[in-house]
């Protein structure tokens, strides 16, 4: 059974692209991709998913040869745009290889109704995300490059579905949570086979603090080690778009970086 979170041969193709240079955000510092200040994207399509010629995802590779560990990103509820390609791009130049996934089959919504009804298709069939993202490791494994150590990380619906994924297979190596919906089931809890991260804001109608303590309660009651923070004076959406209010979102949006990198370093290397 798979837990929904609130929510052969295999021929993989790639199209060609540049490489990212590997440049470390330093302490004091954040991507420009979360800032709204992303350069070009450096990245390419990737066709990780076989089972649905329509689910295009995309890669970004860091410069140097590795082998790295691997981070998969999940989107927000309005599909794979390009804020989410170009944090991809930011995790390969802290050297990672970076696969932004497509749960929504190659569209994107543009409005809150246009965007519910792919939040809703899409948790109607919690079975299909496990597959999809179960397809994006077994794509990183594959590749040369990867040390076979894998991480995943969503945002708003992509949260969720992290944490859902955490839940509903093995595969993987680390779950971080952005402001997802979340369960407080201490027995579900006990399918995570790994540490969990999450980040989340008081000011938040959606996910309430009782949640998020509820949520940890469930976690260290199963004996599943976490690093999970609620910031204050910020709202839902605060770090993957800092550029929204940045004289509030940047200090905890750095704190929350800090604890992402220091994260997937103990887990994924």
């Amino acid at each position: 059974m798979k837990y929904l979170a609130g929510l052969a041969t295999l021929v993989f193709i790639t199209t060609a692209a540049a490489e990212v240079p590997y440049s470390p955000t330093g302490e004091d510092e954040l991507p420009d991709a979360i800032l709204g200040n992303a350069g070009p994207l450096l990245g390419s399509d990737a066709a990780y998913y076989p089972a649905n010629d329509k689910t295009m995802g995309y890669l970004a590779v860091p410069e140097s040869a590795g082998p790295h560990g691997a981070v998969i990103l999940i989107h927000e509820w309005n599909g794979l745009g390009k804020r989410v390609r170009e944090t991809a791009d930011a995790f390969a130049a802290e050297g990672y290889v970076a696969l932004a996934i497509d749960l929504y089959s190659g569209r994107t919504g543009n409005n809150r109704d246009e965007n519910m009804v792919l939040v809703r298709e899409t948790l109607a069939d919690p079975d299909e995300i496990i597959r999809n993202l179960d397809a994006a490791v077994d794509f990183l494994e594959k590749r040369s490059d990867t040390t076979g150590k894998i991480g995943a990380v969503g945002w708003c619906y992509g949260g969720g579905v992290a944490l859902s994924f955490a839940l509903g297979s093995d595969t993987h190596d680390a779950t971080a949570i952005f402001y997802g919906s979340l369960l407080d089931d201490p027995e579900q809890m006990k399918n995570i086979h790994h540490e969990v991260y999450g980040t989340f804001a008081r000011n938040d109608s959606g996910i309430p603090v009782d949640k998020v303590n509820a949520f940890v309660a469930a976690l260290r009651s199963a004996g599943i080690e976490n690093d999970v923070h609620i910031y204050d004076d910020v709202r839902h959406g605060f770090w993957l778009h800092v550029d929204r209010d940045p004289e509030t979102n940047t200090g905890p949006a750095k704190d929350a970086w800090q604890r992402l990198k220091a994260y997937f370093k103990r887990t994924i290397g």
